[in-house]
């Protein structure tokens, strides 16, 4: 029975499996960070794979070496692994569970001295080093159950079926009736099973290799039919480089599975080509995370179909041997070439790289040092008619992504950083998915940093995605028309607007739209959209960089900004909903995107061009104090009530406006006054006190059975509105007043938005048309509050403050190469 005729298990539960490997166990803070990670990112009846604590693993096979040459350095190495375990225990487990754990605990090490006091067999060997995941297994599941999250542990050499091999493979068709047994017993508790093993035919452990419990993990994903599976690790993902490298390299929010297993294919350190060929034969989703801050981002690996454009990722490894094989004039060479490449992928031994000369008769193939005795001694047995030679002291450096070798300006870039080095060869891989070097050794560090900078700075393209195609989408489009040549010079950046969307419909273009007829063609190509789905179909965007500018008001959009961070997209906002939220909703946002190293920017969302940053340093440079804050923000409010003295009604004030364009285009967005909480917001953070949309009273003109009508139904209905204002306006008249929309911030941190009866001497009582009006009380104005008075920001400078925002992403991305 194949892996894919498996019936689907009658304990059909919902399940994940989290995989935590050896740095994330490493000391009791680890182990507590991973008992909080499941309890809060998991489920009752998840699976859970754990590798050996920290470096157990590497400190019992020192023990093994040691103990037929060295007696007291063995002791002394198995009495310092005993101490760590046990500090573990004695650091997390409370009262008679403790005692228990640390006799088991005596009893195993009891066992391995009685077993090398005998000696030693090979399948001895591999039980010896299995104890580090069994002792893992039993802590994390002894500390869950003290959190009150019940948990059971399974060892997974009961049911992980797997005969000795340079490379062992489980044997699905075995291991599943055995799993699936376990799984029926135990429902509604979190199985901890030990990573790493597997048991032959006649019971001996078998250990899974290098990466081994990775591979066990997804292949008892793919057994269980789970569909998520999650690498827990010490960094967060694959990034395009590695970071302590190259210090702007980024988290890839999203890796091709086939990119993937080319990665994996070179060695590098994050992932393993076993530990994916599970994810590749089933239905499975995998996540790699930081179990150290699992807030920090995370790449996805995913099936994806569209077409790759070039390189995403520059690896590098050291200690890297060839092994060349100098074939006899006397046999065929192509011959023996397939010979050999049919027998290095049936015993999945695939080289990190390839090179053949039929002319000189000779191959080389490229392996890494831990492997690369295996693969001689393997082609020595199979009686290949070959002079085999092994030579060391390489190095390799790659670039991959779908479409590499298809790239000529990353082909070239990539020769041009190497053109000075001793390189042996150049290999690209057959599916286009990495282009690899191998050199006598170098310095790897500075050559990584130099082709990531030549291949990833010079060409990066950035994609825009406007949200949003009203006034100021509009006038954005027009601009960015008209400034796209000269941003492109400028930055020596191609910007490209790849999707538009309206409430409702998404156009979306990957080859770019053209911003001048954007507008008139958007009903011709875009499509609906639910909820969040247009941010998916963004996912397998070509670009190295995407923008989305949000120019609505809309608060689910708002709502969305941890999606566009956890999908690495940056973000420039006019939305005033998340800049004016709760401290703390603020704050989530702006570390969702610091993690990810994403830039949010949100300089249009305050719709004035008073020079109030000039203001905040004056008054702080001056070591003055904000006590109170009020103002006139809404320049539609501001002109509607300069024009309201009873002589022509409300209603009809509002419907010329609206008619003429002088308001937003649902003027209610106005009207209900909660533009105006958040610009109050916005300015008392911008001034340094503390505001949460919570404490401000707003008060709506726009009765409650107006809000939910359509624009046309209000319309013939807004002589409600009448009913409201026409009280306050016979209220003013008797105070020989005027009235206006105020917006205020008391000195006791209250805030209040509404209409107010002002004197006409008062500061906020006279204005220009569309005028903007802050006044300041503080220290040293109180008795004669300071008082700045301009013009509300337009659509056009809106838009440009959009466009400027832009423009400083991309300059804060060229800076970071």
């Amino acid at each position: 029975m194949s892996a894919v005729e498996i019936a689907s298990p009658q304990h059909s539960l919902s399940r994940q499996l989290h995989k935590f490997g050896g740095s994330s166990l490493a000391d009791p803070a680890c182990f507590r960070r991973v008992a909080h990670i499941l309890k809060q990112y998991g489920g009752e009846n998840d699976l859970v794979v754990v590798s050996a604590a920290g470096k157990t693993t590497n400190a019992l096979i020192e023990w093994l070496m040691l103990f037929n040459e060295d007696s007291c350095l063995a002791n002394d190495s198995i009495q310092g692994l005993r101490k760590y375990q046990q500090d573990l225990i004695e650091n997390l487990i409370a009262g008679e569970k403790k005692q228990a754990l640390v006799d088991a605990l005596y009893q195993d090490f009891s066992a391995l001295a009685l077993a090398a006091e005998a000696g030693f067999t090979d399948a001895e060997y591999a039980w010896a080093q299995g104890f580090g995941e069994v002792w893992s297994a039993r802590l994390l599941s002894a500390l869950l159950i003290q959190m009150d999250l019940p948990a059971i542990i399974i060892d997974s050499r009961s049911f992980l079926r797997a005969e000795r091999a340079v490379q062992p493979e489980v044997d699905h068709e075995s291991s599943w009736p055995l799993l699936n047994e376990q799984l029926i017993q135990h429902k509604h508790c979190r199985i901890v099973i030990t990573g790493f093993m597997a048991q032959n035919h006649v019971g001996e452990t078998v250990l899974l290799g290098r990466n081994g419990s990775d591979y066990s993990a997804t292949v008892i994903a793919a057994l269980a039919e789970v569909n998520c599976v999650t690498i827990w690790s010490d960094v967060a993902g694959v990034y395009s480089a590695d970071p302590r490298i190259v210090s702007d390299a980024c988290l890839l929010p999203l890796l091709r599975l086939d990119e993937a297993t080319e990665l994996a294919r070179l060695a590098a350190p994050v992932l393993h080509t076993r530990t994916l060929q599970p994810v590749a034969q089933s239905c499975i989703n995998l996540n790699l995370r930081c179990s150290y801050d699992a807030e920090s981002g995370s790449t996805r690996i995913e099936r994806v179909l569209t077409a790759g454009c070039g390189a995403k990722i520059i690896t590098s490894l050291n200690d890297v041997c060839i092994l060349q094989l100098d074939i006899p004039r006397s046999h065929d060479f192509n011959t023996v070439y397939l010979d050999i490449e049919r027998l290095l992928t049936r015993n999945q031994l695939q080289p990190l790289a390839t090179s053949s000369s039929k002319e000189q008769h000779c191959i080389q193939l490229a392996y890494t040092a831990e492997i690369v005795n295996s693969v001689l001694e393997q082609l020595q047995n199979t009686g290949i008619p070959a002079e085999m030679h092994l030579r060391k002291g390489y190095c390799l450096i790659a670039a991959v992504g779908a479409g590499v070798t298809g790239n000529s300006k990353h082909c070239h870039g990539f020769d041009q950083q190497l053109r000075q080095q001793p390189i042996e060869f150049i290999c690209e891989s057959k599916d286009g998915l990495s282009i690899a070097a191998l050199l006598r050794t170098a310095d790897t560090n500075v050559l990584v940093a130099g082709i990531h900078r030549a291949l990833f700075q010079v060409q990066r393209r950035i994609g825009l995605v406007l949200l949003g195609k009203g006034n100021i989408g509009c006038h954005w489009l027009s601009l960015f028309a008209e400034q796209k040549d000269a941003m492109e010079k400028c930055h020596s950046m191609n910007f490209e607007l790849i999707s538009v969307l309206d409430s409702d419909n998404q156009w979306l273009d990957f080859n770019g739209i053209d911003p001048k007829t954007a507008m008139d063609e958007f009903l011709k190509h875009s499509i609906i959209y639910r909820g969040a789905e247009w941010i998916y179909r963004l996912l397998n965007h070509p670009y190295n960089d995407v923008i989305v500018l949000d120019v609505t008001t809309s608060a689910p959009m708002a709502k969305q900004y941890f999606d566009f961070a956890k999908h690495g997209f940056h973000l420039v906002s006019a939305n005033k909903v998340a800049r004016s939220a709760s401290s703390s909703d603020y704050g989530a946002i702006q570390d969702a995107f610091a993690k990810m190293s994403r830039y949010w920017l949100y300089n249009a969302t305050v719709d004035t061009e008073l020079p109030v940053n000039t203001t905040v340093h004056h008054l702080r440079e001056s070591d003055d104090h904000i006590l109170a804050l009020s103002g006139i923000f809404s320049s539609t409010l501001s002109r509607l009530f300069q024009q309201y003295n009873g002589d022509i009604r409300f209603s009809v004030l509002l419907e010329r406006a609206w008619q003429q364009g002088l308001t937003e285009s649902d003027p209610r967005e106005a009207l209900n006054g909660t533009d105006v909480m958040h610009q109050l917001v916005i300015l008392a953070q911008k001034f340094g006190l503390t505001l949460e949309p919570k404490h401000i009273c707003v008060q709506s003109l726009v009765p409650e059975v107006l809000m939910s009508l359509s624009l046309d139904t209000f319309f013939e209905q807004s002589s409600k509105l009448d009913e409201i204002l026409d009280e306050w306006l016979r209220e003013n008249k008797k105070e020989h007043g005027v009235l206006r929309y105020v917006a205020r911030l008391t000195r006791d941190g209250k805030g209040r938005v509404g209409l107010e009866m002002l004197s006409k001497e008062h500061p906020l009582a006279y204005s220009l048309p569309y005028d903007n009006i802050l006044v300041i009380e503080s220290n040293w104005c109180k008795a004669n509050p300071l008082v700045i008075r301009g013009p509300d920001a337009n659509k056009n400078a809106t838009a440009g403050t959009l466009l400027l925002d832009v423009n400083q992403i991309a300059s804060l991305l060229k800076s970071r190469n």
